[in-house]
């Protein structure tokens, strides 16, 4: 089942899941966004810390297919996050949802430079 149907869930857990690509300008696929079999994630928010003294560009993207295959759909394309700051990718406003056959790929500039945090509900029917 790729896309299950929202309106008969079975049940809506709320999560929060953690990542930092330790290596720069390598595509890192998030794998805790991606969902279990008959589920589909509704990732409400991303937000990516930079940790470092120095800027840093990071790119987001929704794949076509798991582990990061298919075709890079840009959220974010190599914003550059300031020193000590934190940059907003996803909000309530903005949500998306991620299906089983889809996947969240992460690049950033330099490796261990920043901190993604993302809340999603795991949807399942």
């Amino acid at each position: 089942m790729a896309n299950p149907n929202i309106v008969n869930v079975t049940s809506i857990y709320g999560n929060t899941t953690y990542l930092t690509p330790s290596s720069g300008s390598t595509a890192t696929v998030w794998t805790a966004l991606t969902p279990a079999v008959g589920t589909v994630n509704k990732v409400n928010n991303i937000v990516a810390a930079n940790v470092t003294g120095s800027a840093v560009a990071v790119t987001v993207s929704i794949n076509s297919a798991t582990g990061g295959g298919g075709t890079a759909y840009d959220i974010a394309y190599q914003i550059s996050v300031p020193a000590n700051a934190s940059l907003i990718i996803i909000d309530k406003t903005t949500s998306i949802y991620v299906g089983e056959a889809q996947s969240i790929v992460v690049t950033v500039g330099t490796g261990s430079a920043i901190e993604l945090t993302s809340s999603y509900e795991a949807i399942t029917s």
